[in-house]
């Protein structure tokens, strides 16, 4: 990552980057042009909850390059902790599209690491459709299990083959968080970006959220109400968790907020 000071706040155990989708596109394309290898994770309050729950993936997420807001709670926060800073949402899918078109004067390269093979094909169908001269180089759909040290290794062979300058991850938090702090030293691509369900909605297999639920922070319950019997438990129970967690944190006196 350039060596900039890009300022965080503690959400629970993470520490989020108080930035908006310009400036990490704009270094995510000055990455790339310096060769200088890192990986961003786009956090929700799911994120957020897994990072109290697993310390591996809380180490992941605060080593990273940027760890960028996505839910509105946490941009929320942002703005309270640092109210003379731009923090706006880095939503995943948004995020995505601004760093592709971005890309194309560039040349950059990108590779698709996630999802299922008729998700892949879409994804590439649709996303070069959109920007004509978009530059895909790999497109991966690992088994729904976790790989092999020698599939690993074979992953990592086959990405560093392609010579990608950014490999897009799609495997759902925490699996796509703990992939890149696993791969990152196996990986010659200068940029690794953990999107979540991108894929499957610009793949056309999910539809997003109208804009004014994603503004009041209510995507959740467009989410829950598409897809309640994978979702209610994250949500329903996930959501008072953290407002809990999180003011007990504001008691003790360990936030910035």
């Amino acid at each position: 990552m350039p060596k900039k000071d890009y300022k965080r706040y503690r959400v629970l155990a993470a520490r989020i980057s108080a930035v908006c989708p310009t400036v990490v596109s704009a270094c995510v394309l000055e990455m790339v042009k310096t060769k200088t290898r890192g990986y961003i994770n786009v956090c929700t309050v799911h994120t957020m909850l897994e990072c109290v729950d697993d310390p591996r993936l809380a180490e992941v997420v605060n080593q990273s390059s940027m760890a960028v807001p996505d839910g509105m709670p946490l941009v929320w926060l942002g703005r309270k902790a640092f109210p003379d800073m731009n923090v706006q949402r880095c939503y995943g899918p948004g995020l995505m599209l601004e760093i592709c078109e971005a890309g194309v004067p560039a040349g950059l390269k990108h590779c698709f690491y996630g999802g299922t093979p008729e998700v892949l094909h879409k994804l590439q169908d649709n996303l070069e459709k959109r920007f004509p001269s978009i530059k895909v180089v790999e497109a991966i759909a690992p088994p729904f299990r976790k790989l092999t040290s020698e599939e690993s290794r074979d992953v990592a062979a086959r990405i560093n083959a392609a010579e990608p300058d950014i490999v897009w991850v799609g495997l759902g938090t925490p699996k796509q968080d703990l992939w890149m702090g696993q791969m990152r030293e196996k990986l010659e691509a200068p940029v690794l970006i953990a999107v979540g369900a991108a894929f499957n909605f610009h793949a056309g297999m999910l539809s997003q959220a109208p804009k004014w639920m994603q503004r009041m922070g209510l995507e959740w319950l467009f989410r829950l109400c598409k897809e309640p019997r994978r979702l209610w438990r994250r949500y329903l129970l996930g959501n008072p968790r953290f407002l809990w967690l999180l003011l007990k944190q504001r008691r003790m006196g360990r936030c910035a907020f």
